[in-house]
C-alpha cells in the first residue's frame, strides 16, 4: 500500500485564512468526484469558516472524559474504519487528551497516511519545534505545543497562507476572528503589527527553505549541475589554518551583504589525516554556526575536486578561499589547490582572500635555532650549492677557452651569492669554500691540481672567497633582523590578546590556557592548586591536561595557595621564557580574579541568608505579632468580668477577632508556600478550571466590602490548564495587594480574554501609585516591600507567591503599567479545551 499523500497549509498568525483554504480545497476535490470527509475542523464561530463547510461529510467527534471533565476529540479509528480518499485535519499542532491512541494530532495524521489516505492540514508558523524560542521572543506568548520540523518538511505539498500585517489587523477590527470585546485586548498584545510582521518574515524564510530543498531534489533527477541564482549562497573552505577567523567572517559580511546563506566546509583526506588540529576545526566550525551559517566536512582525496563538487551540489554562487601561503616551490612541485579550483569551478565567482596569519612562537623558537631561516629556504640553498655548481662547473669546462677567468669568477661569485641570499650562512660559506676549490682544481693553470701559479689568480681567488663569505653575513644578519622583527611582533600580538580575555571574558583562566597552548604549540596545559590530600586539584585546563607537577614544565603562579602552571609538550628555547613567564602573570591574575569572584559569590549568599533570616524576623516580631495582640486585645476584653458588654460591641470584638484570624492566617500561609516554592517541593493537581468560577472563590476568601473590587469576567471564557487551588490563592494575594494601595473609593478591576488561540490572560487593575519599571524585578522577589502600604502591614511574599504558583503551572506572571495610573498584574495561563469552550488548544 502507497503512502497517502501529506499537504500542509502554513500561516504565519492566526486568522489569515488556513481553514478557510482547507476547506475550499476539500469542497472543489470533493466536486471533482473525491471521497472528502472532514476528520476535525475548529471554526471558531467565524461565519465565514462555517459557510465554507458547506455540505461535506463530517466525521462526528468522540466524547472523552478526563478528571472530571468533558472533550470532544478526533475520532481516529472510525475514519480509518470509513477509508475516504482525502481527510481534512484543522490544527496539526494539537495534544490529545490523555488515555487517547496518539498523544499528538501529528501521529493521527500519520496513521492517516500510513494508511494510503490523503491528509490536507493546517498549522501555524509559532507551532514549529525550530521556531518555538523566536516565537517567543517575539511575542511574549510560549507556544507549548509543537511539531518536529521533520514531519512538517516530509510533507508533499506546504502551501503558505499570507496576509499582510495590517489586512490581518483589519479583519480583526471588523470582528471576522474574534468576538467584539476581545478584539481590542488581542490587537494590543499578540497583533501587534511588529510581532506579526516578524511572524511573516518567520514564515517566509521557512517555506522559501523548504523551496530551495524541492529546487534541489529537481535539479539532481534533472542532472542539472549549474547553479541557479534563486539566492546567494556563499560557501567558505575551512581549512583549520591561522587566519581563517578572517576568512569565515569575510565570507560572513559577504553573505550579509547579499542577504544569502554562509556555509562553511573542511575537506578532509580520504586516510583520516588533517592538515589541522582538531581543536582548531572546532572552533572555526562554531564561528560559522554562530555567525548564522552551517558547517559540513566532506571526504575526498582531491581537496579541490571535492570542494567543487560540494559547491555545485550545493548551488553555491559564491566561493571564498584563502590565499596559499605556501612557497612559490612548492606550489611547483605540488600545485596549488586555489589555482586548480579556479581552473575547473565553473560559473561560480571566486573569492581569494589574504587571510592574516600569526606565526607560533615555538615555529619561530625553532627558526632562531636554525639561524632566523624557514627550513624550506635553507634546503633551496644548499640545492643550489650541491647541485648548481657542479653543473656550472661542467659547463665552463667544456667552454674553458672561449670564457675568460674573471668571468668564470663571476658566475661562481653569482651562484655563491644566490645560494647565500636564499639559504644563509651555511650554503653561503659552503659556495665560497667549495666554489674556491672547483675553480682551483679545473680552471686555474696548472688544471687539476691545487697548485696556483700565478699570483694574480691567487688574489683573485682570495677575493672570491671574501666577497662570498662577506655577503653570507649580512644575509645572516638581515635573517636575524627579520626574525627579532617577526617574534616581536608575535609576542605583541600575543601580550593583547591575553589582555583582552583577561578584560573582557567572565572567567579568563580556561581561555587564557587555551591560547597559550596554542601560542607555543603545547600538547596540554593545566593550572592545578594542592588539594587537602596531598594531591593537586585541576583548576583549569586545555588540551592533554597534565594531572601533576611532575607531568611536564612547572611555574609557579603568584597565588598564596601554591598554584602551579604545568606545561606538556612543545619545543621551548630560552627566548620562550620570557613571555612564558608574562602568560604565566596573566594566569595568575585570572586566578586571583577567580577567587575573588568565589569570595564574592559566597559573600552574596551569606547575605541573602542574612536578608532572608531578617525578613523572617520582623515578619516574626511584627506582621505576626500584631494580629496575634489584636486578638489577644479582643479576648481578654470579652473575657474580663469588669465590664459587661452590650451584644453589638460583642459583636465587633467577635469580628476583629475574625478578621485578624484570617490576616494571620494569610500570613502563615504565605510564609509556608514560599518555603515550598524555595525547597521545590510544591504539588501540582492541574485539570481544567473555570476563570469566573476561580476568581469569585479568591474574592470569598478575602471578605472584602462590596464595591471593593468591580469584575467583567464573563462564564462563556474557555477552561485554563492550572491547578484550581493555587490559582485562587495567586488572585488572592493580587488582589488583596491591589487593594491595600489603591486609593479610597478607587475599586480594583479584573477581566480576562483570549491573547491568542493558546492562552487566556486575567488581568487584575488598580490605581494606585504604581511601581517603577526598574523596581518590578525586585517586587516579584520574597520579602520585598519597597516602602509600600500606608498601614505597612504584610511581610512583601504576596506577590512573590503568585509569581511562584503561577510560573509553576506552566504560565506567565508580568507588571505593567494601568492606563490612567496604577499598576496591572497579567496572570497568563494556557486554555484547556473542554465541552463548553468554544476554542481550540493550540
Amino acid at each position: 500500500m502507497s503512502r497517502g499523500v501529506f499537504r500542509v497549509y502554513l500561516g504565519a498568525a492566526p486568522g489569515v485564512g488556513k481553514t478557510f483554504a482547507m476547506l475550499d480545497e476539500g469542497f472543489r476535490r470533493r466536486v471533482r468526484g473525491a471521497d472528502v470527509v472532514v476528520g476535525l475542523v475548529e471554526t471558531h464561530q467565524r461565519a465565514g469558516t462555517i459557510a465554507q463547510l458547506r455540505d461535506l461529510e463530517i466525521v462526528p467527534r468522540h466524547t472523552v472524559e478526563y478528571r472530571g471533565a468533558t472533550f470532544q476529540e478526533m475520532d481516529v479509528d472510525s475514519i480509518l474504519a470509513r477509508r475516504p480518499q482525502i481527510v481534512l485535519v484543522d490544527e496539526l499542532a494539537h495534544t490529545n487528551v490523555p488515555g487517547q491512541g496518539n498523544v499528538k494530532r501529528w501521529q493521527d495524521v500519520e496513521q492517516f497516511l500510513d494508511a494510503g489516505i490523503e491528509v490536507i492540514t493546517t498549522l501555524n508558523i509559532q507551532h514549529l519545534e525550530s521556531l518555538n524560542d523566536l516565537v517567543e521572543k517575539i511575542t511574549g506568548a510560549v507556544q507549548r505545543e509543537t511539531v518536529p520540523d521533520v514531519i512538517v518538511r516530509s510533507a508533499d505539498q506546504i502551501e503558505l497562507v499570507d496576509m499582510s500585517p495590517q489586512a490581518l489587523r483589519r479583519r480583526m477590527a471588523h470582528g471576522n476572528i474574534y468576538s467584539v470585546e476581545r478584539t481590542g485586548p488581542a490587537l494590543d498584545s499578540y497583533f501587534r503589527e511588529g510581532n506579526l510582521g516578524a511572524l511573516r518574515e518567520l514564515a517566509l524564510l521557512w517555506v522559501a527553505d523548504r523551496v530551495d530543498d524541492a529546487l534541489h531534489d529537481y535539479r539532481t533527477r534533472h542532472g542539472i549541475a549549474g547553479a541557479w541564482e534563486t539566492r546567494e549562497r556563499i560557501v567558505v573552505a575551512v581549512t583549520g589554518a591561522d587566519g581563517s577567523e578572517q576568512l569565515i567572517r569575510r565570507a560572513a559580511r559577504i553573505a550579509s551583504r547579499s542577504r544569502g546563506q554562509l556555509v562553511g566546509v573542511h575537506v578532509s583526506k580520504f586516510d583520516g589525516r588533517r592538515d589541522a588540529q582538531p581543536d582548531d576545526l572546532s572552533a572555526h566550525r562554531d564561528l560559522v554556526i554562530e555567525l548564522g551559517g552551517v558547517y559540513h566536512e566532506v571526504a575526498g582525496d582531491d581537496v579541490s575536486r571535492s570542494l567543487i563538487a560540494f559547491a555545485q551540489a550545493e548551488g553555491a554562487t559564491q566561493l571564498v578561499l584563502g590565499a596559499s601561503q605556501r612557497s612559490g616551490l612548492t606550489k611547483m612541485v605540488w600545485g596549488s589547490v586555489v589555482r586548480r579550483t579556479v581552473g575547473k569551478v565553473g560559473a561560480i565567482d571566486v573569492h581569494i582572500i589574504a587571510a592574516g596569519s600569526t606565526e607560533s612562537l615555538a615555529v619561530l623558537s625553532r627558526g632562531a635555532r636554525l639561524g632566523g631561516l624557514a627550513p624550506r629556504r635553507q634546503l633551496a640553498g644548499w640545492l643550489m650549492v650541491l647541485a648548481g655548481m657542479p653543473l656550472l662547473m661542467a659547463i665552463l669546462v667544456k667552454h674553458r677557452v672561449d670564457v675568460s677567468f674573471a668571468t668564470q669568477l663571476l658566475l661562481f661569485l653569482l651562484l655563491t651569492v644566490a645560494a647565500g641570499a636564499v639559504g644563509g650562512v651555511g650554503p653561503a660559506v659552503a659556495g665560497a669554500v667549495g666554489g674556491s676549490l672547483l675553480v682551483n682544481y679545473y680552471l686555474v693553470d696548472p688544471i687539476h691540481t691545487f697548485t696556483i701559479a700565478t699570483a694574480e689568480n691567487a688574489f683573485s681567488l682570495a677575493v672570491f672567497l671574501v666577497v662570498a663569505l662577506t655577503v653570507s653575513g649580512f644575509v645572516t644578519l638581515a635573517s636575524r633582523r627579520s626574525y627579532d622583527a617577526r617574534r616581536l611582533r608575535s609576542e605583541a600580538e600575543s601580550l593583547a590578546r591575553t589582555t583582552a580575555t583577561l578584560a573582557g571574558a567572565p572567567d579568563p583562566l580556561p581561555m587564557l590556557l587555551d591560547q597559550m597552548r596554542a601560542t607555543f604549540s603545547l600538547a596540554g596545559a593545566s593550572v592545578l592548586r594542592p588539594s587537602s590530600d596531598d594531591g593537586w586539584y585541576i583548576e583549569a585546563s586545555a588540551g592533554d591536561p597534565p594531572q601533576r607537577p611532575d607531568d611536564g614544565t612547572a611555574i609557579r603562579l603568584n597565588s598564596e595557595d601554591g598554584s602551579m602552571l604545568v606545561l606538556r609538550g612543545g619545543d621551548l628555547g630560552l627566548e620562550d621564557r620570557r613571555l612564558l613567564h608574562a602568560h604565566a602573570e596573566q594566569l595568575g591574575v585570572a586566578l586571583t580574579a577567580r577567587s575573588l569572584q568565589r569570595e564574592l559569590t559566597r559573600t552574596a549568599v551569606i547575605k541573602e541568608a542574612d536578608q532572608l533570616r531578617t525578613a523572617l524576623l520582623q515578619a516574626v516580631s511584627h506582621d505576626l505579632r500584631a494580629p496575634l495582640a489584636n486578638i489577644k486585645a479582643d479576648v481578654s476584653s470579652l473575657l474580663s468580668n469588669e465590664v459587661v458588654w452590650d451584644d453589638s460591641t460583642e459583636h465587633e470584638f467577635l469580628t476583629s477577632i475574625d478578621e485578624q484570624t484570617n490576616r494571620l492566617n494569610r500570613l502563615v500561609g504565605n510564609l509556608l508556600d514560599m518555603s515550598r516554592l524555595q525547597a521545590g517541593v510544591l504539588s501540582l493537581q492541574l485539570g481544567p478550571v473555570a476563570p469566573d468560577e476561580t476568581v469569585s472563590a479568591a474574592l470569598r476568601s478575602l471578605d472584602i466590602s462590596l464595591g471593593a473590587v468591580v469584575v467583567g469576567i464573563t462564564n462563556d471564557l474557555p477552561f485554563v490548564l492550572a491547578d484550581a487551588d493555587l490559582l485562587e490563592r495567586a488572585i488572592a494575594n493580587v488582589v488583596s495587594n491591589a487593594l491595600r494601595f489603591s486609593p479610597t473609593g478607587e475599586a480594583v478591576l479584573i477581566d480576562a480574554t483570549v491573547e491568542s488561540d493558546s492562552y487566556l490572560s486575567i488581568r487584575i487593575m488598580d490605581h494606585g501609585p504604581g511601581i517603577d519599571e526598574g523596581l518590578r524585578a525586585a517586587v516579584l522577589q520574597p520579602f520585598q516591600r519597597l516602602g509600600d502600604g500606608p498601614g505597612g502591614t504584610g511581610v512583601g511574599l504576596g506577590l512573590a507567591v503568585a509569581n511562584g504558583f503561577v510560573s509553576a503551572m506552566g504560565g506567565t506572571f508580568s507588571l505593567t503599567d494601568t492606563s490612567g495610573g496604577g499598576l496591572t498584574v497579567d496572570i497568563s495561563l494556557p486554555i484547556a479545551l473542554t465541552e463548553t469552550d468554544p476554542e481550540d488548544v493550540t
